[in-house]
């Protein structure tokens, strides 16, 4: 009975013990698993918080850019109204006079030499206009298209149309308004430069909660995935990703370019 009596008591302890090791292992295995969490919940803060910075210092970056291009553009809007277009008015002015001052059978071989320095001169004056982030702010996003449309026009194209779908709102933030025009204007420009169109179009879709802007041209086109990326097509990328705005291109050889930016109102 004794010896009986001492292996229950011995197997009771054993299971006490073992029923204690195993909640030992439990507590520690338990400690184990909310450190290892804990640990990713901090690492993954961490790299969230990293990849916030670069973002946030990528962002400073990209916006002192446009900044100062915006600055330097304003400075040679300037330059070609108050100097160039002084010139050319001069110009003009000392060709009349000349014109006055000899026989009539000679005036006539000025009449080209005029008309080109008088065209020269509304040139350059449009193209100040353009480049001055002032005026665009003063005349507006859709009549600075507009006219950025007109002067490529009378340049080569046999038609630069703008169209406008919606019923058109205003711009929480007036500085975006000269970010998607000098985005508009960089892919007109690479088309007078590069796509050897004859016509452009620009459509604004005015929508809820977004503008829809999509411009094209009908020129040679190119393949969209072996084109290098030149510094027009990242400058582009970079001003619509400072607004938040979605940025498209597509192209085929024979195609032309499409470019679309959705751009969030909100």
């Amino acid at each position: 009975m004794i010896q009986a009596k001492e292996q229950i008591v011995s197997t009771t302890s054993e299971r006490h013990l073992l029923v204690y090791m195993i909640l030992v292992l439990v507590v520690i295995t338990s400690l184990v698993i909310v450190f290892f969490v804990v640990f990713q919940k901090r690492k993954n803060k961490l790299i969230l918080d990293k990849i916030k910075q670069k973002q946030a210092f990528e962002e400073e970056i990209a916006q002192a850019q446009t900044e100062t291009q915006e600055q330097t553009l304003k400075n040679v809007g300037w330059e070609l109204h108050d100097n160039v277009g002084q010139l050319l008015s001069f110009a003009s002015m000392q060709l009349s006079i000349l014109k006055m001052q000899v026989s009539d059978d000679i005036k006539d071989k000025f009449k080209d030499t005029s008309e080109a320095l008088k065209e020269s001169l509304k040139e350059v004056r449009a193209l100040s206009r353009t480049l001055n982030n002032e005026v665009i702010l003063n005349i507006g996003f859709e009549q600075s298209v507009y006219n950025e449309l007109e002067r490529l026009k009378k340049m080569k194209f046999a038609s630069a149309q703008k169209h406008t779908i919606g019923e058109k709102r205003p711009f929480n933030n007036k500085k975006h308004e000269i970010i998607l025009f000098r985005i508009i204007q960089e892919f007109l420009s690479n088309s007078v430069k590069y796509s050897e169109a004859e016509n452009l179009s620009v459509t604004l879709n005015y929508q809820p909660k977004n503008l829809i802007i999509t411009a094209k041209d009908d020129g040679k086109g190119f393949d969209i995935k072996t084109v290098e990326k030149g510094a027009g097509l990242l400058n582009m990328k970079s001003r619509a990703s400072l607004i938040n705005a979605d940025f498209e291109l597509k192209s085929e050889v024979g195609k032309g370019v499409e470019m679309i930016i959705t751009y969030p109102f909100n």
